[in-house]
């Protein structure tokens, strides 16, 4: 499976063969549900939902922790791992000087190169990397943000100042590389590029940010472009596909508002605007049925609902201070009227109705347990398991868990220390990269090793 869209009807999560047995008095028929495999080709899994669809894992989280299949070391970054074809890709950062620091306001100016590594699923043995001379002016700089995509023979990565590369998954060969502060005049965002490449059909679609060219779509065989769109700074928002009944669009969250675009010639169909202080367009929408939720930081959200044909969008209502959830790192997730998210100005995990955004609980159990802070920005990656209510939950400080949301609260199903948080944010230490789920596997990066951990259930 490759990288594909965001909202696209999913696939059977559970995949189960026939075998028949002789027993006494006759012939009985049993089925037996057999593990499925899945890959993580991308941004939020291989449908691009947070959805991890692979049978035989475990439904809790033992008080040992899960077993460790390996670690290797490598450098700096916030790109999470993707997955596919027995194949790692874990894309980093090597400084080699100049001082780092994390200062929101300011550019630390370092030199060194981006690497993506690729390592053997089941062992961690390294295959091949790829590596290019890259200095860095940009805030937060431990390395690259936007996770790699696979699709096919091709994987493609977009590093933090703006070098978008397709190169052979087999060895790591260059077919093809742009630059965009060098071949769209682009300007570099403060936090640097980190619209994760998206894959549809023959184009890519990303980021780029200028006038006429807030996003842009290429010929992921030549990298030649095919059409731009929207008068808008990059922002930091990874493209999704919208999915209404047989229709498809690009949904685009820029610094200036929400868009449904055309995904083969991008011309505009919709949109509603939102203009988040400091261009910090960053999480994904999420999306249930016809309803769309986008949100900023402070108080910048907005609930719309789009018509049968997703040809027109109706705002619903705005977010304001105590009321529906304003993320930043980590997107929220929509399911049966409930949007479940992290909240950027108090830290906590957050669920409000989706029907007028009142808030049903909040919880620092998934951020930082009973920590309660002034400073903000917590965050946890959810990834929903199927079609349940349980997810995988990836704590700023390094724990994984496994929890069932829903609008009666937050239950934990065991949790371990996964990882050390070795990024720093505002005087504490945390771990701001999405994890990968496949092969009944979770990978899991910081700034110094990636860690492969065994998801799968005792026999």
């Amino acid at each position: 499976m490759r990288a594909s869209s965001l909202f696209r009807i999913s696939p059977l999560d559970l995949v189960s063969c026939a075998r028949s047995n002789l027993l006494v008095l006759g012939i009985v028929a049993a089925t037996t549900p057999l593990a499925t495999a899945d890959d993580w080709s991308g941004w939020m899994g291989d449908q691009r939902d947070g959805v991890y669809r692979e049978s035989g894992v475990i439904e809790s989280i033992p008080d040992s922790g899960l077993k460790q299949k390996w670690k290797v070391s490598i450098a700096g970054g916030y790109a999470g791992p993707s997955v596919a074809d027995g194949r790692v890709f874990v894309f980093d950062y090597a400084r080699r000087q100049g001082e780092a620091f994390n200062d929101p306001g300011k550019r630390a100016n370092l030199t060194g190169d981006e690497r993506l590594i690729v390592l053997d699923s089941e062992t961690g043995k390294e295959l091949w990397r790829h590596e290019y001379e890259r200095p860095y002016s940009i805030s937060y700089p431990a390395g690259p943000r936007c996770t790699p995509t696979i699709d096919g023979d091709r994987v493609y990565i977009l590093g933090s100042e703006g070098d978008l590369r397709c190169l052979s998954v087999t060895d790591g060969e260059l077919i093809w590389s742009r630059n965009f502060p060098k071949d769209f005049s682009a300007e570099v965002p403060i936090w640097g590029f980190a619209a994760h490449p998206l894959i549809e059909g023959d184009l890519l679609y990303t980021m780029v940010g200028g006038d006429g060219q807030g996003v842009v779509a290429f010929d992921k065989m030549t990298g030649e472009v095919r059409w731009k769109q929207l008068d808008s700074n990059a922002g930091y928002c990874a493209p999704s596909i919208l999915k209404r009944g047989d229709q498809q669009q690009l949904l685009v969250f820029s610094p200036t508002g929400i868009h449904g675009l055309n995904l083969v010639s991008g011309e505009p169909i919709w949109n509603i605007e939102l203009s988040p202080m400091f261009d910090m367009s960053i999480a994904v929408p999420a999306v249930d049925g016809n309803r769309v939720y986008a949100s900023g930081i402070r108080t910048e959200s907005v609930m719309f609902e789009l018509n049968e044909n997703a040809t027109a969008a109706t705002e619903l209502w705005r977010g304001e201070r105590d009321h529906s959830v304003f993320s930043s790192n980590s997107p929220a997730v929509f399911i049966d009227g409930v949007v479940y998210g992290t909240d950027c100005n108090v830290g906590e995990l957050i669920a409000f109705d989706a029907q007028n955004g009142d808030r049903l609980w909040s919880t620092f159990q998934a951020t930082q347990p009973d920590e309660k802070r002034f400073i903000k920005h917590g965050t946890a990656f959810l990834t929903r398991i199927g079609d349940s209510n349980r997810f995988f939950v990836f704590s700023e400080n390094g724990d994984l868990m496994i929890a069932t949301l829903s609008k009666d609260g937050f239950e934990e199903h065991g949790r371990f220390h996964a990882i050390e948080p070795t990024e720093e944010a505002f005087g504490r230490s945390v771990a701001w990269t999405h994890p990968a789920y496949a092969n009944q596997t979770v990978f899991i990066r910081n700034d110094q090793e990636i860690v492969a951990y065994s998801l799968a259930k005792p026999e």
